[in-house]
């Protein structure tokens, strides 16, 4: 990709965006697309894509190897064929692939006009769907672009294929013709994703810093009006709690940000997070999903402050071309985790026990997961390039890997109980104020030591930050969680103690032969044996295997301190080593309460302060 793109920062591109200098550039833009849908029903777009003023000499046209959101390679060319273009006079001009990725056109003047067709199923944050129902667009999926082109202003024009259909996306709109749309230059137009349907529209307004602001929700879904309602009803009660945390809205460019939200059972389940919208999916509708579709658009609406203006400095500008990785992830995507699930309690729209079951999986996964032996959260983060949704062929050790969305979550929560606990109590709150103040609202990119110095300022303690920041951040260490959940009334203790545990618990059936199905954890039981994922287990002791019905019995009379033999046949090969059963280290957090032990009135006060209070409480 050129320079030029390069050269744009976020500051410039919400000066562009939202200052006089941005407008539409008017029907004779330098670049211009037309997108229609005359066969949806085959998953086909026939995409029109018009450069004017082009430079004396070929124009390479290319397609993006990845998208905003999305940390790993897309190969968003293999989608796209048919492939011709003309001139200004409707010449036919000489089309040439110079590599997978894009197509070389000589011979114009200085007028090209590409005409290519998009094959498009998949309805998720990456890529794009078109069908009978509705074309959902992300747009470095679907569209091609132009080397010289980075920062000319763009409109882009949609044929609907039903006279029903509406267009939801967070382009401004082309005065006088709602079909039409513009973006200030390729960035922008790239990280504006758009979902035309039937869908239902709801908006509200949310008036902040003496600014009124549009939230809206576009919703193509099965459902019914009150399904509609009932999930706005529960965004806005989400987004004054966000708000809270930073201490005011971001500027939504055009004053609007918007829930571009797929429920139908076509499409794949995912969020995105963009500039000022979201896309998010889910392949079951509200009602069947019990409304906890609310998590993802809870997870989605936090990144509108946390990586969209909050950003690490190798995210900025996002490189179309190439995966796109950062050591910070803990804190873009890990510490949006945290405060997902967290601001839906806050606002009421969980009770703590759900709060605490969804912690207890995240908690549990992190400390007794076996990737924290091979990484830190910044090396977990590095790792996002293959794990992103990215595909290959040959198997990876799963053990190695542990997601930066949940470590991230555990270092969040390890870091707001340690907060909290000071002498002069802080909270994670203040930590991504202050973040927000020096890096977000200012558009700042930050780097790994500046989120060390923020912590530093907002203790006023640079020897905790240090020390926090070489232990948790550099390092793979955890605080011990117990007294600090304590502080709130919590009791973190191992779900099923007298259960056994050898590692392993997944196995499927292969007519009568049973297969281990996941590779077992390292130091756990089955590890110390020699048995790995794809092995054929025979016996454990007495218990011998045909069914997976078997499988469950023998893990159900197994105890913990048993010590047995397993007999296995790996790779054609029949091994027996011993077996030493122990007890499922499953945690989880409960309340004082269900534990049989009673809170302080301090511990109640720490809770409500950390997770609100429960309706009804005094």
């Amino acid at each position: 990709m050129r320079k030029s793109l390069f050269g744009l920062t976020g500051l410039a591109l919400v000066m562009m965006a939202s200052g006089a200098a941005a407008q539409d550039p008017g029907p004779n833009a330098p670049v211009s697309y037309e997108v229609s849908f005359e066969n949806a029903q085959h998953h086909e777009a026939k995409i029109v894509a018009t450069y004017r003023d082009a430079p004396a000499g070929p124009l390479h046209v290319r397609m993006s190897r990845s998208s905003p959101g999305r940390y790993a390679i897309h190969e968003f060319a293999k989608n796209v064929y048919q492939v011709s273009a003309v001139d200004g006079a409707g010449k036919p001009l000489k089309v040439e692939r110079t590599e997978p990725y894009g197509w070389s056109i000589a011979g114009h003047d200085g007028v090209v006009t590409v005409t290519y067709t998009l094959y498009a199923d998949r309805g998720d944050g990456t890529y794009s769907q078109v069908d009978a129902t509705h074309a959902h667009l992300n747009m470095p999926a679907t569209f091609l672009w132009a080397d010289g082109y980075d920062a000319k202003p763009i409109r882009v024009k949609f044929k609907r294929a039903d006279a029903a259909w509406k267009i939801a996306t967070q382009l401004p709109p082309v005065a006088g013709d709602a079909d039409a749309f513009w973006a200030p230059n390729l960035q922008y137009f790239l990280d504006s994703p758009t979902e035309i349907s039937a869908f239902a529209l709801r908006e509200w307004k949310v008036s902040d810093q003496g600014r009124d602001y549009t939230f809206r929700l576009a919703l193509h879904h099965p459902g019914t009006d009150e399904d509609a309602d009932q999930f706005t009803e529960k965004l806005k009660a989400i987004v004054p709690e966000h708000i809270k945390v930073f201490g005011e809205l971001p500027k939504f460019d055009h004053g609007t940000y918007t829930f571009i939200a797929d429920y139908m059972p076509q499409i794949t389940g995912d969020g995105m997070e963009h500039r000022n919208s979201t896309f998010i999916s889910q392949p079951r509708s509200l009602f069947r999903a019990n409304f906890a579709q609310l998590g993802t658009a809870s997870h989605e609406l936090f990144h509108a402050w946390n990586v969209e203006r909050l950003r690490p400095a190798e995210l900025e500008p996002f490189d179309f071309t190439k995966a796109n990785p950062t050591p910070s992830l803990w804190l873009a995507e890990g510490f949006t985790q945290y405060y997902g699930p967290l601001l839906i309690r806050r606002a009421g729209q969980s009770t703590t026990d759900e709060y605490l079951a969804i912690l207890s999986g995240t908690l549990n996964g992190v400390v007794n997961g076996p990737g924290r032996l091979y990484g830190s959260p910044q090396e977990m983060s590095l790792r996002a390039p293959f794990v992103d949704a990215a595909a290959a062929l040959d198997p990876v050790n799963a053990n190695i890997f542990t997601s930066y969305y949940p470590y991230g979550a555990v270092i969040g929560l390890a870091l707001d109980m340690q907060l909290r606990g000071r002498a002069k109590p802080l909270t994670l709150d203040d930590y991504m104020k202050r973040l927000w103040r020096t890096h977000g609202a200012p558009e700042k990119p930050y780097k790994p030591a500046d989120l060390q110095t923020a912590l530093a300022e907002t203790t006023g303690d640079a020897a905790f930050a240090n020390g926090f920041f070489k232990a948790s951040i550099e390092g793979s260490a955890l605080p011990d969680f117990a007294p600090l959940l304590e502080q709130a009334g919590l009791k973190l203790r191992p779900k099923s103690p007298k259960k056994a545990w050898l590692g392993a618990a997944k196995v499927r059936a292969s007519g009568s032969e049973v297969i281990l199905d996941q590779a077992p954890v390292p130091n756990s039981a089955l590890y110390a044996a020699g048995v790995e994922n794809g092995d054929r287990i025979l016996s454990i002791g007495r218990f011998e295997f045909a069914n997976e019905g078997d499988w469950t019995d023998a893990l159900d009379r197994l105890k913990p301190g048993d010590a047995t033999t397993v007999k296995y046949l790996q790779r054609g090969q029949l091994r027996e080593a011993p077996l030493k059963v122990t007890a499922d280290p499953t945690l989880e957090v409960v309340r004082f309460e269900k534990a049989d032990l009673k809170p302080t009135k301090a511990q109640l006060a720490f809770r409500a302060a950390w997770l609100g209070a429960e309706p009804g409480a005094k």
